[in-house]
């Protein structure tokens, strides 16, 4: 393989051919010098001394991959896996484990990125495309926040109408006032968010373990769920909630959050330091991704094992499901503890929701406000298209607007996992740390799946027209 050739400054001395690769990540570091950090307030903020143990990296690195985690439990999620676990019982257990796995291996890239070359993937795609493309890449990554942020806004507000009786209406301009909570958080340390965020996905794992015991799933049936199935692929209504899942999953606006919220860690510039920021930092998004893989498989089986079983096959909305759990389960705290896990999984999403659109605007615009205005513009991004939605189709069409939301979010997915895939195969950018060929081609095939899975779900729709 011939060596790589690196930029040099002019007052560079002659780079030897055994000084070139070794040279690499110094020339990672003076791009990044050049360039503004992304989220600069919480930028390397958090030491890692380079002497510890493991067992103390692995702390020290413990964080990110939770905040990336809480996107792929969001409530768009539940109301993709409840009306899959309701409508087809435990057959699209497949999916959700498929979903995960490309998650894991799509957050692992992004981690990648973002220490090997000091950049998000939205500023790695305002340097490396035309001012055009890299707009229309901005313009689509919004609407994929938008998107994610409806179901989170939504997902919200029919929690506080459920547990309080907020009107839907109300319960969306509350939403506003998260502003104010990621505000108050992150001012007092990047480490104090990462704790609230962990708090909530503990909750939300609570409350569905006791959901999941009171309701007996057929652990077997289930078991045989996770094989895939021709079936899903040819039925045109489990195609729709299979492309819910993945697009409820793997979540676009995560891949620029992950390749941003890493870089909070203060890691060494060298080759080693770097090679092992990103061994704890792909551990971290894996195991936090496994916590977000039992809740979406505890929610499809909970639709499953509650209400398909019971012949209750059409329980698709989260109100009806609320009112349902604890006469069917015999459990008085099921439907409250199943709102309360809903409460905290949306405010967990909006959370990190709005971390990403401040990465997405600073990274593609390179438009720096004020934090409470940056932040007031994203969130402003998901209130209002949740209240004229709420205003002009009623609140009982929420749970379909779900799921909508989350097959525009599987169609946002290629733009944001194709650059992707392009610059950390790319030695330009990457160094010594680019992508072999196998995880290329292991990616490439990742990317093909979600635009064959696209395809296949317009074809079918437009052949039924």
């Amino acid at each position: 393989m011939e060596p790589v050739t690196t930029p040099q400054l002019d007052s560079d001395p002659p780079l030897t051919t055994e000084s070139r690769t070794r040279l690499l990540p110094t020339t990672a570091d003076l791009r990044a010098r050049m360039a503004l950090p992304s989220l600069p307030e919480a930028h390397r903020s958090i030491p890692i001394a380079s002497g510890a143990s493991w067992f103390r990296k692995i702390l020290a690195f413990a964080g990110p991959g939770y905040l990336v985690a809480v996107g792929y439990m969001d409530p768009g999620n539940w109301a993709t896996d409840l009306g899959g676990g309701s409508k087809f019982g435990y057959t699209l257990l497949s999916v959700v484990l498929v979903s995960n796995l490309m998650a894991m291996f799509l957050q692992a890239l992004s981690a990648k990125l973002g220490i090997a070359t000091g950049r998000d993937l939205a500023q790695a795609c305002r340097e490396h495309y035309s001012r055009r493309t890299s707009l229309f890449l901005w313009v689509v990554c919004e609407i994929a926040i938008a998107a994610c942020d409806l179901a989170e806004v939504l997902g919200s507000a029919v929690a506080l109408k459920l547990l309080f009786g907020v009107p839907l209406l109300a319960g969306v301009l509350i939403t506003a006032l998260d502003v104010l909570l990621v505000l108050a958080l992150q001012g007092r340390g990047f480490r104090l968010v990462e704790a609230f965020v962990v708090t909530l996905i503990a909750t939300v794992a609570v409350c569905f373990a006791y959901e999941i015991f009171f309701a007996h799933p057929l652990w077997r049936e289930a078991a045989i769920g996770f094989v895939p199935r021709a079936e899903i692929l040819r039925n045109r209504e489990m195609l729709y909630i299979a492309i819910s899942i993945l697009g409820a999953t793997v979540m676009p606006h995560n891949l620029y959050l992950h390749s941003s919220i890493v870089q909070t860690r203060a890691f060494g510039a060298s080759s080693r330091d770097r090679r092992e920021a990103m061994r704890y930092a792909i551990f971290d998004s894996t195991v936090a991704l496994g916590f977000a893989f039992f809740i979406n498989a505890a929610i499809l089986v909970l639709g499953a094992a509650a209400f398909h079983t019971r012949s209750l096959n059409n329980v698709a909305e989260i109100a009806d499901a609320f009112k349902l759990l604890s006469p069917v389960l015999g459990a008085s705290l099921a439907s409250t503890l199943f709102a309360c896990a809903l409460l905290a999984s949306g405010q967990n999403s909006t959370l990190t929701g709005t971390l990403a659109g401040q990465i997405v605007m600073e990274g593609f615009l390179k438009l720096r406000l004020k934090p409470w205005l940056r932040r007031l513009i994203t969130r402003a991004i998901a209130i209002i298209p949740a209240a004229l939605v709420i205003g002009f189709a009623g609140e009982n069409k929420v749970t379909s607007l779900l799921i909508l939301s989350q097959v525009v979010l599987s169609f946002q997915l290629p733009f944001a996992v194709i650059p992707l895939i392009q610059f950390t195969a790319d030695r330009s950018k990457m160094g010594e740390f680019a992508n072999s060929r196998l995880i290329t081609i292991l990616a490439w095939i990742i990317a093909a799946t979600i635009l064959f899975f696209n395809a296949e779900l317009l074809w079918l729709i437009f052949r039924s027209a």
